[in-house]
């Protein structure tokens, strides 16, 4: 396949132009040529030296990352950013990054991966960002108690770290909202929308008090561990295309 078309197929499938200006990130294709062939395609969370150096020795002409390199460009190529870049560019390894694009998207993205795993239904965008969304909410087939969510999450994410529980909510968790990575920020909205629980990655030291003022459960299941589904997602589309793909797990425990 054609890189163009590759990066064309990705712009338009995640609506990239759409989030041009809510997010940081420079989403799409970060480094490397819009021309040439694509036959393997590696995929990662993190766009990192030791994903690069991992698709480097499995032979990719590219690597789709949800994390990348560019946010808000670069003042200069030295240093670590240096060190970064130059094996892409010399083994001409193009790096494809998508970030809130991939953690909004209803189909494809990290939050309808989550909603997945709780096997949520009537489903709704969550996660207010201007015009769009970066999260989604749903109501679970039957209700969780905050236990039996924490192991559920526990042996379906994948990661290396436990998940804690602020556990402010009901003791039947029904409807979950979910915002992906760290995603606090949304507590708010989640308690005017009614929800038991918001399931995220990371917290913020003042969301203990916020979740327990509200009554809300907040569920911190890994940054990692939360967004692994996006990429997945992205390396079926490319198995569907009949590109060849790898994928690198690569947790943090963070």
């Amino acid at each position: 396949m054609e890189r163009s078309e590759f990066v064309d197929r990705l712009d338009s499938r995640l609506r990239i132009a759409d989030y041009a200006d809510l997010d940081a990130s420079a989403n799409g294709l970060q480094i490397g040529s819009r021309t040439g062939e694509i036959d393997h395609v590696a995929f990662a969370v993190d766009g990192v030296q030791q994903t690069f150096e991992l698709a480097i020795d499995a032979g990719a002409d590219a690597l789709v990352v949800h994390h990348g390199l560019s946010w808000g460009g670069f003042d200069r190529v030295t240093g670590r950013t240096y060190d970064r870049i130059a094996p892409l560019v010399e083994h001409d390894l193009a790096l494809y990054a998508a970030h809130l694009p991939l953690d909004g998207h209803q189909e494809l993205g990290n939050a309808a991966g989550v909603a997945d795993v709780l096997d949520l239904e009537d489903r709704a965008p969550f996660g207010e960002l201007g015009p769009e969304y970066i999260g989604q909410r749903g109501t679970a087939r039957a209700p969780y108690a905050p236990d039996e969510l924490r192991e559920r999450l526990e042996t379906e994410l994948d990661g290396d770290r436990d998940v804690r529980l602020l556990e402010f909510g009901p003791e039947e968790i029904e409807d979950v909202a979910v915002v992906t990575g760290s995603g606090t920020d949304w507590l708010e909205e989640a308690v005017e929308n009614g929800v038991d629980a918001l399931v995220t990655g990371e917290g913020k030291q003042k969301v203990y008090h916020e979740a327990r003022e509200a009554g809300i459960t907040v569920v911190l299941a890994g940054h990692y561990a939360t967004e692994t589904f996006g990429v997945r997602s992205l390396q079926g589309l490319a198995e569907e295309w009949g590109l060849e793909t790898t994928y690198f797990d690569v947790p943090t425990g963070l």
